[in-house]
């Protein structure tokens, strides 16, 4: 089998990727080791940033998003039992962000691929990327009981952190930067309608707790436990009650309870692996770097690589230059750099560590105050929130 691009990985990285090109003329194969129905339900990020829903719309596949999307033009920071309302229009200059789960994108995404992309393979393992250093990169991979290979003039791996993608560059040429984090998410899905229209922050002396939602009708909660922690040890009366405590104000807030449908814990790492590419290899998204969630910038720094791949591979077809390929990772990094700067400081200012002084704790209010007194700090903050530019 013989493409320009090969994609490997069908999450919203590898399949806005495969869209974008399309667009542009430029062939494509998206080879995925997972079924239809798993990436469609896997779940994941939910917030879009404002270069993210501008991205979406152009690449056409705007329109459900924009019907059941729900715009959010601030957060809340809690703390001490009292709100901060975050307003981003009057501080980025009308920025938003957007509520709209990936498996949404991902099945918008995959729906358009079908009807008029190139091919995609569900069920396809790559193997591994073999002559990234060459003219003709390969990917070897198993589909329906046979091995084929898929001959690329360029190979992108969108395969997540555990892929076959990035174990292909030379260990002389990777460098890795990463830090664990004591403690993890307990997350919920409730039948609930969210018991506030925007997204909760609370910062609390038992730990970090997380008020946002998929749908007008469905919550997503989160708490801080620690790493390790086994989902199962929650009950449902634990999960509301604690819940409760950490969101607990002076005003007379009630948090709304309803039947969970799902409980899961997330582990919390930061991790980049410079460069991007290596010859005809690039990476994008969760295979070259994560960041813990507290920022809600993951979905969205992949959707940042792709936009800059899609336009550097247009312009290298219309021009003959390389010189934006060249760029690539340099370009990438510089975004990627700033979210997990952003994302490490919201985890900071949020989450109690295990081994958390008195000292720390004031700390941690004292942020808090300069954001809620500060128009500069605010501003900052929503910045970083809505998105860095793209590219």
């Amino acid at each position: 089998m013989r493409t320009t691009v090969g994609i490997i990985g069908a999450g919203p990285a590898g399949l806005l990727l495969g869209r974008l090109l399309h667009r542009a003329g430029i062939e494509s194969v998206v080879l995925e080791s997972r079924d239809r129905a798993y990436v469609e339900q896997r779940q994941r990020a939910g917030i879009l940033e404002q270069g993210t829903v501008d991205a979406l719309r152009a690449a056409g596949a705007g329109e459900r998003m924009d019907r059941e999307g729900l715009r959010h033009d601030g957060i809340e920071l809690r703390f001490d039992r009292r709100r901060h309302r975050v307003d981003f229009p009057a501080l980025t200059g009308g920025r938003s962000v957007t509520v709209y789960a990936q498996t949404e994108v991902c099945k918008d995404l995959i729906a358009l691929q079908l009807k008029e992309g190139g091919p995609l393979f569900f069920e396809a393992e790559a193997l591994a990327v073999e002559g990234a250093e060459s003219d003709r990169p390969r990917v070897p991979f198993r589909y329906q009981g046979r091995e084929d290979v898929l001959e690329c003039d360029y190979v992108v791996g969108c395969d997540g952190f555990w892929g076959v993608a990035r174990r292909a560059f030379p260990a002389g040429v990777s460098r890795v930067f990463e830090r664990s984090y004591p403690y993890a998410w307990l997350g919920i899905l409730a039948d609930v309608a969210p018991s506030h229209d925007e997204l909760v922050y609370a910062r609390h002396e038992r730990g970090f707790a997380l008020l946002s939602m998929r749908s007008p009708a469905v919550s997503r909660l989160y708490l801080q436990v620690p790493a390790g922690t086994d989902a199962e040890a929650w009950s449902e009366e634990a999960i509301w009650d604690e819940l409760e405590r950490r969101f607990e104000t002076d005003d007379g807030w009630r948090l709304e309870r309803g039947p969970l449908t799902q409980k899961s814990v997330t582990p919390m790492r930061s991790f980049v692996h410079e460069p991007m590419r290596h010859g005809r290899l690039f990476l994008a998204g969760d295979a070259a770097h994560i960041v813990p969630p507290t920022g809600a910038k993951g979905l969205n720094l992949a959707v940042g690589d792709v936009v800059t791949l899609a336009r550097a591979l247009a312009h290298e077809k219309e021009t003959g230059s390389p010189d934006l390929l060249d760029a690539y990772s340099a370009t990438c990094l510089r975004r990627i750099w700033q979210a997990e700067r952003f994302s490490y400081d919201m985890t900071t200012l949020l989450h109690r560590p295990p081994d958390a002084t008195a000292f720390d704790a004031r700390l941690q209010l004292a942020r808090l105050e300069r954001i809620a007194s500060s128009r500069a700090a605010e501003t900052d903050l929503a910045e970083a929130y809505t998105g860095f530019p793209l590219g």
